[in-house]
Formats: C-alpha cells, sequence, structure tokens
C-alpha cells in the first residue's frame, strides 16, 4: 500500500460530510403516483435552507440524501449511510474506491454524474473513480450495490464521525454519538467477505479490526472490481445486535431491484390516498411531490416492540403503538397534522401518543416543541401541540390519553418559560404575562435582564403574545371537554390576551413596555432587529397582523368590520418593501416569497390568503390561493419559496390544491379556494371516500360560480370536518371571471 494511498484513505474518513442537494429528473411515464415526485423540487433556495432529495419510505427513521454543498455543488462527499434527523447531517459514511487512485492527489469527495433520485432509490455515477451505485431504502435497513469498472482491487472506507466501528469476521458494526445520551447504531454485512481489514489510526492505515473516535475509519478490502460489489446494513437507536436484526428482517437478500420495486409499492400505496385527475403534469408533480414531503417526518423509531428515548434516555417497550419522534410542531400543526387526521388518522394518533409519552419522559411534565431523535430542542415560539391534540380530539381521534394530553400541555404553557428557545421553568417575564396579559417589550438599545431569553432569538413579545392566546384558547377547549368548568372560563378569558397588543388607531399588533405604553416611534415593516425578533419572530408586523387563528370574528371587529378587514388584507399583498431587497432581506432573511409584505415563505403566512372567506369575499381567497400556487410552488429547482420544514408548509399546497384547507386547527371546519384538479378523491381512514369535483376549472377557470355537497345547494366557503369524514362529494362549478355573490353567506 503507498504513501499515496493512505493518505487518500485518511482524507476520506476524516473530511466526509457537508450540505445536500440534487440534479433534475423527468416525470416517469407509468403516471403512478410516485412517478411525478420529483426530490429536486426546490432543491436551490430563494435564500435560506433548501429542500433536500431525500430517499426514505414514509415515516421511516432510515433516511438518506446525496451529501454536498448544495444542488449546483460538484463533488459529493461521500455516501451516506443514516439521516439522523430532518435536513441535518448524516451518521456514518461510505466510500468506494480502487487503487489505482493511489496516482493520483489526495481527494475528500468524488466527481459524479448521471445521477438520478426517486423517493425509494438512488444511483450515480462516480466518473472519476468509475464506479456505479445504486441505493434502495427499506424502513430501518438498506442496500448498495457497486459496479466497477476497472480491474483493480477494490475499498470500502467506512467511518464514524465520533463513536466505535468493529470488524468481527462477518460484518462491520458500531455506533455514532449524535448528542444528548444518544446513539445510532450500525450493523453493515457485504455480500462477500473482504481480502483484508485494516483502520486508520492517525494518518496511518494499519491492520486491526476497531476504530475509535472522532472519525473512527475501518476499510474493507476486496478483490478485482470486475464483479458487482453489494451490502446491506440496519440501523438502530438501541444497540448493534438490534441494527442486526433490522436488517436480517427486511432484507433477506441482495437483489436491488426487488428492494426498489417493494419501495415502490410502498411510496404508491402512501401516495395513493389521494388521487387526482385533470391538471398538468407539473400540477401533478407539484401535488404529489408535497405530498411525498408530509411523509418525511415524523418518524417511526419503533424497532421490534422497543424504542430508544431521548427523552429520558432509556429503552422502552412500545406495548403495541409505535413511538414517533422528529416533529417541528410550530410548523406542522397548522397543516401537516390536519392532513394526517384525514388520510391516515390511525398515525396520528400514533404520534400524539407519543408526544403525551414524551411528557411523562421528561423531568418535567411538558408538552414537547420540537421532538427529534436526540430529544426535544424547544425551538422557536409558543407550545403548538396543544393545537394538534384539540384538532384531533375534535375530529374524532381518541388514541390517546386526554387527561395526560391536557395536564402535559396544561404544564407546558403555564409552568414553563415563555421566552422562545427556552426550556427553563417559568421567570419574571412569564408573571408579568399572566398578570398583565402580555409579554412587555423592550425598547431599542435596552438591555435584557431576563436570563431564560435567548441572546439572539430575543422576548419575541407579540409573537409570544399572540401564539399563547391561540395556545390558551386550544388548552380552554380541551378542558370544556374533560368537564373542568372553572378552568375552562378562566383560560378561555386569557384566550383573548391578543387584544392587549391590538393598536386601535393603526389595527396592528404593536409591542408595549412593561408600563403598558406602546413603543413609539416605530416601524412595522423594520423595527425589531434581525428577523424582527426584537417585537415579532422570523416575520415582521404585516404577517403577525393576522396571528388570530382561533378567534377571527373578533379580529375583523376590532379591526372595524368586514370591509377594513378587507382592505387591510389587501394593503398588506400591496404594499412595497420599503427597502432594497438585499437590505430587506438582510434583515428579514425568512420573510421571503413576497407579494408586496406577504410572505410566501413562513408558516405563520400560510393561512392568510383563506382569511377573505370570513369577510365576505372569498372570490379574493380563490384569486390570491392560485396566484400564490402558480407563483411560488412549482416543478423545478427553485419551485418552493422558503424552508419547507419537512411537510409543514407543503401540506399548504397539499390542501390547497386539492380545494380547502384547515384555517383553525382545533376547530373541525375547512375553508373552501380555488381547486386545481378537475376531480380529487381523498381516501379516508375510515375506508369512505371524499371527492371534489370541479367543473370547467382551468389555470384562467379559478372562481367557484356555484357549488353543491352532497347534491344540495352550498351557498358558504366552508366544509365541516363532518362533512368530509362521513364521504361525500363537493360538486364546484369554475368560470374565469369572480362570481361575488357565491360564498358570502356568515359562517354557521
Amino acid at each position: 500500500m503507498t504513501n499515496k494511498k493512505v493518505t487518500l484513505i485518511f482524507f476520506i474518513c476524516l473530511f466526509l460530510g457537508g450540505a445536500m442537494a440534487g440534479r433534475g429528473q423527468s416525470v416517469a411515464d407509468d403516471k403512478s403516483p410516485v412517478a411525478y415526485v420529483n426530490p429536486y423540487m426546490g432543491n436551490i433556495s430563494h435564500l435560506l435552507v433548501p429542500t433536500y432529495p431525500t430517499v426514505h419510505l414514509p415515516n421511516s427513521f432510515l433516511r438518506v440524501y446525496p451529501e454536498r454543498h448544495d444542488y449546483t455543488g460538484d463533488r459529493l462527499r461521500g455516501l451516506p449511510l443514516i439521516i439522523t434527523s430532518h435536513r441535518g447531517s448524516s451518521a456514518f459514511n461510505l466510500s468506494p474506491f480502487q487503487e489505482s487512485t493511489a496516482a493520483l492527489q489526495p481527494v475528500v469527495s468524488y466527481s459524479y454524474d448521471n445521477e438520478d433520485i426517486r423517493p425509494y432509490a438512488y444511483s450515480v455515477y462516480l466518473d472519476e473513480q468509475q464506479i456505479e451505485v445504486g441505493f434502495a431504502p427499506s424502513h430501518q435497513s438498506a442496500l448498495y450495490q457497486f459496479d466497477f469498472e476497472r480491474d483493480e482491487s477494490v475499498f470500502l472506507a467506512i467511518n464514524s464521525r465520533n463513536g466505535t466501528l468493529k470488524w468481527d469476521g462477518k460484518a462491520l458494526s458500531g455506533y455514532q454519538d449524535i448528542g444528548n445520551r444518544t446513539h445510532v447504531y450500525i450493523y453493515l454485512e457485504p455480500e462477500v467477505a473482504p481480502r483484508k481489514v485494516s483502520v486508520l489510526r492517525d494518518g496511518k492505515l494499519t491492520e486491526g479490526t476497531v476504530a475509535e473516535g472522532r472519525s473512527a475509519c475501518v476499510v474493507l478490502q476486496f478483490g478485482d472490481g470486475t464483479e458487482t460489489l453489494r451490502l446491506r446494513y440496519g440501523i438502530s437507536f438501541i444497540d448493534a445486535d438490534q441494527a442486526r436484526k433490522n436488517v436480517h428482517r427486511e432484507i433477506k437478500n441482495y437483489d436491488l431491484t426487488a428492494l426498489q420495486e417493494a419501495g415502490k409499492k410502498v411510496w404508491n400505496d402512501a401516495l395513493g390516498k389521494i388521487e387526482v385527475t385533470g391538471g398538468t403534469d407539473n400540477d401533478k408533480a407539484v401535488f404529489y411531490t408535497s405530498l411525498y414531503r408530509t411523509f418525511e417526518r415524523p418518524v417511526n423509531i419503533s424497532e421490534d416492540g422497543r424504542y430508544f428515548s431521548a427523552f429520558d434516555g432509556r429503552v422502552h417497550a412500545d406495548k403495541g403503538i409505535p413511538f414517533y419522534t422528529d416533529d417541528w410542531i410550530w410548523d406542522a400543526y397548522r397543516a401537516h397534522h390536519p392532513l394526517n387526521v384525514l388520510i391516515d388518522s390511525k398515525k396520528e394518533e400514533h404520534i400524539l401518543h407519543s408526544f403525551v409519552t414524551m411528557a411523562e419522559q421528561m423531568e418535567h411534565f411538558w408538552l414537547p416543541t420540537f421532538p427529534e431523535i436526540n430529544g426535544d430542542s424547544r425551538r422557536m415560539n409558543s407550545n403548538h401541540g396543544v393545537a394538534t391534540l384539540l384538532d384531533a380530539y375534535v375530529k374524532g381521534l381518541k388514541g390517546f390519553d386526554l387527561e395526560k394530553a391536557y395536564q402535559a400541555a396544561k404544564g407546558a404553557i403555564t409552568e414553563k418559560t415563555l421566552a422562545p428557545w427556552s426550556g427553563a421553568p417559568a421567570g419574571e417575564l412569564d408573571a408579568f404575562f399572566k398578570k398583565h396579559g402580555y409579554i412587555p417589550a423592550l425598547r431599542e438599545g435596552e438591555k435584557e435582564t431576563i436570563p431564560e431569553v435567548n441572546n439572539f432569538e430575543r422576548r419575541q413579545p407579540v409573537a409570544v403574545t399572540l401564539g399563547t392566546s391561540y395556545d390558551i384558547w386550544c388548552l380552554a377547549q380541551l378542558a370544556k371537554a374533560l368537564g373542568k368548568k372553572e378552568e375552562y372560563e378562566f383560560f378561555l378569558k386569557q384566550s383573548f390576551n391578543y387584544r392587549n397588543l391590538f393598536h386601535p388607531e393603526t389595527h396592528f399588533f404593536h409591542p408595549k413596555d412593561d408600563k403598558g405604553e406602546f413603543i413609539e416611534p416605530f416601524d412595522y415593516v423594520f423595527s425589531g432587529g434581525l428577523g424582527a425578533r426584537g417585537y415579532y419572530g422570523e416575520n415582521n408586523a404585516w404577517i403577525y397582523r393576522w396571528d388570530v387563528q382561533h378567534n377571527i370574528p373578533d379580529l375583523i371587529a376590532l379591526m372595524g368590520g368586514k370591509e377594513k378587514f378587507v382592505e387591510n388584507l389587501d394593503d398588506m399583498f400591496n404594499q412595497p418593501l420599503g427597502k432594497s431587497k438585499q437590505d430587506f432581506y438582510a434583515q428579514l432573511p425568512d420573510h421571503t416569497g413576497n407579494v408586496g409584505q406577504f410572505s410566501m415563505a413562513n408558516e405563520p403566512s400560510l393561512h392568510i390568503p383563506y382569511l377573505y372567506n370570513y369577510a365576505g369575499q372569498p372570490w379574493k381567497t380563490q384569486k390570491r390561493i392560485r396566484t400564490l400556487l402558480n407563483e411560488w410552488f412549482r416543478n423545478d429547482l427553485m419551485g418552493v419559496p422558503g424552508d419547507e420544514d419537512g411537510g409543514g408548509m407543503s401540506a399548504f399546497v397539499v390542501f390547497s390544491k386539492l380545494g380547502f384547507y384547515p384555517v383553525t386547527p382545533g376547530t373541525p371546519v375547512y375553508s373552501i379556494g380555488s381547486p386545481v384538479f378537475e376531480r380529487a378523491q381523498v381516501k379516508l381512514a375510515n375506508g369512505k371516500l371524499f371527492e371534489v369535483i370541479a367543473e370547467n376549472v382551468s389555470d384562467t377557470n379559478k372562481y367557484i360560480q356555484r357549488a353543491k355537497l352532497n347534491g344540495k345547494t352550498l351557498d358558504t366557503p366552508w366544509l365541516s370536518h363532518t362533512d368530509l369524514i362521513n364521504g361525500g362529494k363537493l360538486e364546484l362549478v369554475m368560470g374565469d371571471k369572480a362570481n361575488k355573490s357565491w360564498g358570502i353567506a356568515p359562517q354557521k
């Protein structure tokens, strides 16, 4: 073995990793749902985090995507074996190469070509190495296949970035530490035994079978590259033996094609829960790609009836109920969870049962906010897990303990601090909120004195006050369902706390100081510093102006009635940025996808276009929704306007293209928009079918002329959950001009 070869292996093992992106893919000819999925859609970000072309089965914890700087990255940094969180870094890494590379300068990445990514398969050609790579996942295991063109010795370098790897004569096993008492384990079994096994220590390749520490690296040497080399591996969060059981249970042989076909069927079954007819191939690509993204998270981490929980660092029996985690609830509560309720209510019950179980396992009995593989990261503001619980309950889901859920939510809202990005107990800021009904704001330049406030995220006082008002409303409804009358009345009164920050002259939610005085002077676009976090959160006042999902009629009344409410909505879509794009996005990088001050790129905006329905002008909702879908969600590399967050934004696209949307999770009502397809069939979890038929629908025929629900005239722009879940048919006649008299009847 030459010194250059040893150096090459060292750099491969040490520097594998990096950001992820992809290459384009056309719609397959078979026209099955998964054939329309384009994982590359949105892989170039408008400004922040792009989507990732993830290969996985629905809600499975084995996920991979190519590792590179971004979509335009010219080099692959090895081959991933598992991604441990949505858009997170991978654990372990795999690098095939041949001895002739000893004649080259050391490299840390691969030149590649002919990449193809589908939800159930990955293939790529490593052109400088002349290696064909094929991949297919199962739920907790996967299979790689390598075809080498050169007749020279083959090497596979496998590394753990922080852990141990060991060759036992038959297979490689070990773990990587991913933080907070959490290890991910691997059991990797090549189809043929290697000729030689070595380890890399201190930059030198030596004989041995165990590698430990940072960039622990084991190198397997095989025969000449004229034969195909295959390996299967299992992943576990319990131990290496469970990883072995996982791969042996799921992958009986080394047949790549059979595994890919099995995965394709699993995806078609999942995506086939919604069938659409009509529209263009691009319409279907955007729809099914969005639906595919809603199946990336949360992930089921139960393994043979057990799971490791980072919430208490122990292995538990799941008692027949799969355990789910990796769920960014601040984003997902809005549409992702309501979509689960419709098409997979049993899975949603398991997810919510997992939320409650997490609360029981943690130090404090508090509902999680951002549960991940290695615990709750307590990101963002408010605790909208309570909305997911209420939404499921009012829609008939019973597979979780409602009393425990209520207590966990109550603790998270009343005992934990409301300070964003903090898991600390309630303190001075929270005492003020309980007494005065709002979070006090600091004036520009005023020093922060509250220890639990994050230095970067700041107080976000308006965002927290509004979000917590909604959470408390949800808590009140749960209390009512449990017969807790006094608590219901107490929390219902607090759910009006948003009124405390409403400015009667400007009709904005305006921060107040601890003396009850509005902060002045004030700019509703730019005040609040980076991300407007000094007062809002990622978005500015124009977005949080509408953040009263639980009491829209009262918001309309505060603004002076429906006419003024619509005028204010229109102003948002017409208000200019106020600065150059460079300056605007330098301060508000999350506030992209702009139409005026409206941001299509961030989840607090998703319900806003539907608010015209509540003010007697549903034709404007129809117009806005179609325009926003066409402008910002496209079948191309920049086809997603902002941080998609693993299904949080994509679920908005799924609902909106179907023609309705859950504006207020926690109420069994959907707001009607403008469907894109001639016919959509939603296969409900109870076995029934709900259909949306849009006669004459097209890009121009986006306005509802008249409607029927189950054969009866419908003159309001709402559907009840009962209308959907019992099965039935919504029939819409569409036209190219607005029927301004349709849907103006008040909500019942």
